[in-house]
């Protein structure tokens, strides 16, 4: 089946360098069970769920001097034993190792000859544990039409649900002629559309169906962003190399909710404030200089509702939500804690789309699971701007509060793991889980060699926090 690439996959696929792939991971940390993990068990685990996420079984095929944009195209050698794979750590494997092993991987494109994904089965980690590592190009996961794999894989009970027999048949695939025939077509009946082939601010929010979302008011949302100028100097802001380096950290949910309620804001303000003081004291270890009015400007994408309508049935594959722009200043020059996070709840305050936030109870009944999706969703936003307009890229997305599974096997931790824009050293993805909060650091291996101790610094920031407010 033939469909062309909308406007923003086309970007994130053509634009795309070796030195910053675009991508979205996840590291998912299970326990192992007694009959370990079986590479088997998670092959049949993902092929059942290949129909939710049909584009997973597609490559892009590029239509001749570039007369449109390129297509999906069924995958007729599709083998999905190339795209999960199993590797392992030496027994007993560390944490830090783990994390080496997804800084390598991460930095290697993925091969454009076939789907766009990849997924690794990781044995050999201490404290009976197994690690799943996923990785699917921005290009496949839009978050209207297509889920990233993470999405649909799990599940809320240790018996996975029964599917039934899927019996996929590719299409033929089009010869060049048929796909140069399409291309003047398009140009014949759309001309205007034909030229817009490269992704334009305006034109992230045009959903795969044509139809503009809230037009008026995400024009305003991107007329504020781009208004708000280029980002502060920072050291955060380099030419960045092809090699990563990767590092986690978690909190209790309980603790950030008990600042929400001392201080009347919202957990995420309390993330980006406990943020705000790591990298401050980051800076001040390097010997940067900081004054009191020293900012460190975040990409932080909001989830919005896209229809108050949430009882209409929405399932796998539907969109549930938006993500808008939203640049927010961190004062990383001030030293009173309090008073960073009282600055930053102002301006999450004033933003527009703050009164319309995804519930995390509401966006979690409607899908698998959906933090992947709303991570890549994010990342989508944040690339629809220039790097030029802030200094590193957060996402904080909601997930569920329950005991999730993998097939059957139980998930005990989840991390995202965000590409890094141009020029940027650093990004770091938020998931809540299960009571706790986890935080996946990815930086540039040259620029941020000292990323280990963001960890430390950001336990120090709540810490912080936490002593304030007894």
């Amino acid at each position: 089946m033939v469909a062309r690439l909308s406007a923003s996959d086309a970007s994130f696929y053509q634009f795309e360098n070796t030195a910053t792939p675009m991508y979205v991971g996840t590291l998912s940390i299970l326990r192992r069970p007694r009959a370990g993990l079986s590479y088997e068990t998670l092959l049949g685990t993902v092929e059942q769920r290949l129909p939710q996420i049909p584009r997973y079984r597609q490559k892009v095929r590029e239509v001749t001097w570039g007369l449109a944009r390129p297509v999906w195209i069924d995958d007729r050698d599709f083998d999905i034993t190339y795209h999960i794979r199993r590797s392992a750590l030496p027994s007993p494997g560390s944490d830090v190792q783990l994390h080496d092993l997804i800084a390598r991987l991460g930095s290697r494109p993925l091969d454009k000859s076939r789907p766009l994904w990849e997924m690794y089965l990781v044995e050999g980690l201490a404290n009976n544990r197994v690690a799943i590592y996923t990785k699917s190009h921005q290009a496949l996961v839009n978050g209207m039409t297509a889920l990233e794999v993470g999405d649909v894989i799990a599940d809320r009970a240790q018996k996975p649900p029964l599917f039934g027999e899927d019996i996929w048949i590719p299409a033929r695939e089009p010869g060049t002629a048929e796909l140069m025939m399409g291309a003047l077509g398009d140009w014949v009946s759309r001309p205007h559309q034909q030229m817009r082939v490269v992704q334009s601010a305006i034109a992230s929010v045009v959903t795969d169906s044509g139809e503009i979302v809230d037009a008026g008011r995400r024009a305003l949302d991107i007329a504020r962003t781009v208004a708000r100028g280029t980002a502060p100097n920072s050291p955060l802001n380099t030419t960045v190399s092809r090699n990563r380096r990767f590092t986690v950290a978690s909190g209790r949910l309980e603790d950030y909710r008990h600042l929400r309620a001392r201080y009347g804001c919202d957990v995420n303000d309390v993330i980006l404030a406990v943020i705000a003081g790591a990298l401050r004291n980051w800076l001040l270890s390097r010997g940067e200089p900081v004054t009191r009015t020293s900012t460190v400007r975040a990409m932080a994408p909001m989830s919005v509702y896209t229809s108050p309508d949430l009882d209409s049935g929405t399932g796998p594959g539907q969109a549930i939500s938006e993500v808008a722009p939203f640049l927010v200043d961190l004062p990383v020059g001030e030293g009173n804690a309090v008073v960073r996070l009282s600055q930053i709840a102002h301006a999450t305050e004033s933003h527009s789309t703050a009164a319309s936030l995804v519930d995390a109870r509401t966006i979690v009944t409607l899908s698998g699971f959906a933090p992947p999706t709303l991570h890549a969703m994010g990342i989508r936003v944040a690339s629809s701007f220039s790097a030029r307009l802030f200094n590193l890229l957060i996402t904080n997305v909601p997930g569920a509060q329950s005991q999730m599974y993998i097939a059957g096997t139980k998930l005990l931790e989840t991390y995202a793991v965000l590409p890094l824009v141009t020029n940027q050293a650093l990004a770091i993805g938020v998931t809540s889980y299960h009571g706790t909060l986890y935080f996946g650091i990815n930086a540039d291996r040259d620029a941020m060699s000292d990323v280990d101790v963001l960890p430390t610094l950001l336990q120090e920031s709540l810490d912080e926090l936490l002593d304030a407010a007894q």
